[in-house]
């Protein structure tokens, strides 16, 4: 009895319209568009809020660095910054390290 169903359907696959191009590439936009939506578009998003900030930068401005380091902007240069960690102690680092300013009014010593 089985082997009746796969027969008949066999002999109906063969008989199928063609399919027009465009509707087959159909998922293929919708997913682009879903995947543009839910990661590109707000990762774009991330890095030019990250670069304004890079970019508002100023000296004596409380920064944390990427890799968790407290410390104040003690000198800025178009790459690299130099950050004052302790008293008289200073380190350089890339600009792009620096994770986000800190807001000096909700900022406890």
């Amino acid at each position: 009895m089985f082997q009746f169903i796969s027969d008949a359907m066999a002999q109906e696959g063969g008989s199928s319209m063609t399919e027009s191009p465009f509707f087959s590439m159909v998922p293929f936009i919708i997913i682009f568009v879903v995947f543009y939506f839910l990661l590109i578009r707000p990762q774009q998003k991330k890095q030019k809020a990250h670069q304004n900030m890079l970019n508002e930068l100023k000296k004596g401005d409380q920064i944390v660095t990427n890799g968790g380091i407290h410390g104040t902007v003690y000198k800025l240069g178009d790459s690299v910054i130099t950050i004052e960690i302790a008293d008289k102690v200073k380190i350089q680092l890339d600009r792009p390290q620096i994770a986000r300013i800190i807001d000096s009014s909700s900022h406890s010593n």
